[in-house]
């Protein structure tokens, strides 16, 4: 067995003064940085939560994680198996229920990849890769709620 680390960095930007004096003094805005990368990523929470809309959330930023590990297995066996992929995008969508107490869960993420195969003989593999990729997902597999597929495959002489 092989274990993996990854380290981020979370900073707090959201100080107005009186730091978190009461739930309205201090603003949700922080800054995610990771070693050897480029750019950072600002965060805040969601909107909903007295947070900055202009800025990314955890709960976006989980829905990201399973498209982004799901389209990255889903390619690596598209490419070990001779399906061709030309064209791939998701427009994922996550469900969080907000409890009584103001905590809440994901009851489930949809992921629905669009995806342009160049063989039409080569569909059927296609769809048959993405439960492939579901199962071999890191992320999928650490959460406790279901992630749903709702599956287009193309080939790309077919009109969409």
């Amino acid at each position: 067995m092989k274990l993996h680390e990854y380290h981020t960095t979370i900073e707090w930007t959201g100080n107005e003064g009186i730091g978190t004096a009461n739930y309205k003094s201090y603003n949700r805005n922080h800054r995610i940085s990771i070693p050897d990368k480029i750019q950072e990523i600002l965060g805040s929470s969601d909107p909903a939560f007295r947070g900055d809309s202009s800025r990314y959330n955890p709960e976006e930023l989980l829905v990201s994680s399973l498209s982004s590990c799901h389209l990255l297995w889903y390619l690596h066996l598209c490419a070990v198996n001779g399906v061709v992929v030309i064209t791939y995008i998701d427009h994922a969508r996550g469900t969080m229920i907000e409890t009584e107490n103001g905590s809440g869960r994901f009851s489930e993420v949809v992921l629905c990849p669009i995806v342009t195969v160049q063989e039409e003989n080569m569909i059927a593999k296609a769809v048959e890769l993405h439960h492939q990729a579901n199962q071999m997902c890191f992320i999928a597999n650490s959460c406790n709620f279901p992630v749903r597929h709702e599956i287009k495959v193309w080939h790309a002489n077919q009109s969409q």
